[in-house]
């Protein structure tokens, strides 16, 4: 007689049950739950559960940026032939940057943009002139910073003719050496962390 799916036999139910253990018989045990103990070795790089070192990622925007920051705030005042100028501070600096664990060895890579704030003082016209102005490094990445290009604008300055600005604007250019150098020496501190 069948009822439901279930088969009666001498006063017993069976029933075939899809994917349903039988509590009743011996079956293997859950598994429990324990701890990885990370042992050191020289053959191992990354984290204990990722052993065979496939792949694993790290973010270092945490310190990455900031040390940006750092060093680019550092370069000082730069000394040019009717003036000087000097990052006064870096207004954006968006990008990623991560260690990455291929085949146990780490590769690091960063891509950032940047927006820094330069404020100077040039001599016009036997005059000293304030000047406030922007260079925007377009997306850079790691070991691509000889490629790097800087765009400059400067903020409203009343007095200053054209070819002034113009001047004033190749001067400014002259960042891109000390800019380079900064971030040639953060991709060194990165390798490291």
């Amino acid at each position: 007689m069948e009822n439901g799916g279930a088969e009666e036999k001498g006063g017993e139910c069976s029933s075939y049950r899809y994917w349903v253990r039988n509590t009743t018989e011996d079956a293997a045990p859950l598994p429990l739950p324990h701890k990885i103990e990370h042992h050191v070795s020289q053959s191992h790089l990354g984290s204990a559960w990722n052993r065979a070192g496939t792949w694993e990622e790290k973010s270092l925007n945490n310190w990455a940026a900031p040390r940006i920051k750092e060093l680019l705030l550092s370069i000082g005042s730069i000394q040019f032939s009717s003036g000087t100028a000097q990052v006064e501070d870096v207004t954006k600096c968006l990008g990623d940057a991560f260690m990455v664990i291929v085949r146990n060895k780490k590769r690091f890579s960063y891509t950032y943009e940047l927006t820094l704030k330069v404020k100077g003082e040039w001599i016009i016209h036997g005059d000293k002139k304030s000047v406030v102005g922007h260079i925007d490094v377009a997306e850079f990445s790691f070991g691509e910073l000889d490629d790097l290009q800087m765009e400059v604008s400067l903020g409203e300055a009343s007095n200053i003719s054209h070819h002034d600005k113009v001047e004033i604007r190749n001067d400014l250019k002259k960042f891109l050496q000390p800019v380079q150098e900064k971030l040639l020496q953060f991709e060194e501190e990165l390798k490291y962390r």
